[in-house]
């Protein structure tokens, strides 16, 4: 019998009360505080957006700080506070949660909502992340293309809420299988430096070497389209379907989403063949290239090259364009900085001998498999250990309930 086990025998064998969050700590709505208010020294601060990107579970420092007299007139986060993001762009993000534990008092703004309570913050941020929590706040989710869960429906969700030292002997077996986690990632971060590092240094020439434009480099560009997003016979099909979104820098080898022989006849999707380098041109992931490894078709704001090899290799191609992505980025016009196909056609890329193109292409892509394929090394074993502790989590937070 295990430590936990024993303090369930013991503390709770009839089972663990599942009570709402509102009878269990008090929800404070923030307001105010926008990123052009950081100062490079002052009260600490998180930013509702910074909870998606930049903060994991809990945290002991803030990455931004406010001014003492803005500070004055923000919402107060003490020791031991959660910091919930109550608004997101999808459900699986809304509600991520992050618990302070620094030992300063720190102000959050809008889009977050405070818990303040007497429990352990570590075991509550956990819960946040669980199957069943996850599952409880689809309810209350409401919005399309902005999702938000008001404080007051964050009062209706139940957890589990067993003593006191159930919740602290939860967290240590949890936070062993972070901890090892964060480690691995640190590691694969170092990693993926030395990646970029190597990337820049390869594909760095002097000026004996020819340099044309991306356009010279291809047999064909092509374009796509979405279809109508009200036509049920449009969508479900067979048809592998890109959107921009999907592009993340690797090999793609299926799409999210697929679509009828009947859209691809009435939408200005195109197939297009298998290795064409796909860079994408609007939106957040405006700039990130991609190889496509199958036929396929893509939405309107995505650019695809096919290249012709008796020009470039088309591997080559594609580090090049990776390794461009923050000046291809920078290119943006309008409000979303938006690229075009003319950019991308017109940017320029030297082309060493396709002999040193093939050596260059070697190099990068075992950096590459090293730092990003899932399917081995570092990333393989993040992703098993990020499953493994899932499974655990959710057989810890999952309690018979008490009945009263």
């Amino acid at each position: 019998m295990t430590k936990l086990d024993r303090l369930i025998a013991e503390l709770c064998p009839d089972g663990v009360e599942f009570r709402p969050l509102g009878e269990i700590g008090e929800f404070v709505r923030g307001s105010g505080l926008q990123k052009k208010d950081f100062v490079e020294n002052g009260v600490g601060c998180i930013h509702y957006g910074q909870i998606y990107t930049y903060y994991g579970l809990f945290t002991y420092g803030t990455k931004s700080f406010v001014s003492p007299q803005l500070a004055k007139t923000l919402k107060k986060v003490q020791t031991g506070d959660l910091i919930i993001a109550s608004t997101s762009e999808n459900v699986e993000d809304v509600c991520k949660t992050v618990a302070w534990l620094g030992s300063d008092e720190i102000v959050t703004g809008g889009h977050s909502t405070i818990f303040k309570h007497n429990h352990d913050p570590k075991y509550l941020s956990y819960c946040f992340t669980s199957q069943n929590f996850s599952s409880e706040k689809r309810k209350y989710a409401k919005g399309t293309k902005v999702i938000d869960i008001s404080a007051k429906d964050l009062t209706k969700i139940k957890i589990p809420l067993p003593p006191l030292p159930i919740q602290r002997e939860i967290v240590r077996i949890l936070d062993n299988f972070t901890e090892l986690t964060a480690a691995l990632t640190a590691e694969l971060t170092a990693r993926k430096k030395q990646y970029e590092y190597y990337r820049n240094e390869l594909l760095t020439f002097g000026d004996d070497v020819q340099v044309v434009t991306l356009g010279n480099t291809a047999i064909k560009t092509y374009s796509g389209g979405t279809p109508l997003a009200n036509n049920p016979d449009y969508y479900g099909g067979d048809i592998p379907w890109l959107r921009t979104q999907e592009v993340r820098f690797v090999d793609i080898y299926d799409t999210e989403m697929r679509i009828t022989p009947a859209a691809l006849a009435n939408s200005a999707a195109k197939w297009i063949p298998a290795n064409c380098v796909i860079i994408a041109i609007s939106g957040a992931t405006a700039g990130r290239s991609a190889i496509n490894k199958i036929p396929l078709t893509t939405n309107q704001h995505c650019c695809c090259l096919e290249i012709d090899p008796q020009k470039a290799i088309y591997r080559y191609v594609f580090h090049w364009v990776s390794n461009q992505y923050e000046q291809l980025k920078a290119l943006g016009q309008g409000a979303r900085s938006d690229l075009n196909s003319g950019i991308i056609k017109s940017y320029q890329i030297p082309l060493p001998s396709l002999k040193e193109q093939e050596r260059i292409v070697a190099i990068l892509d075992r950096f590459d498999i090293l730092s990003n394929d899932i399917s081995s090394g570092l990333p393989a074993e993040i992703a098993a250990r990020q499953k493994q502790y899932e499974y655990y989590r959710d057989k810890l937070l999952n309690f018979n309930e008490k009945r009263i």
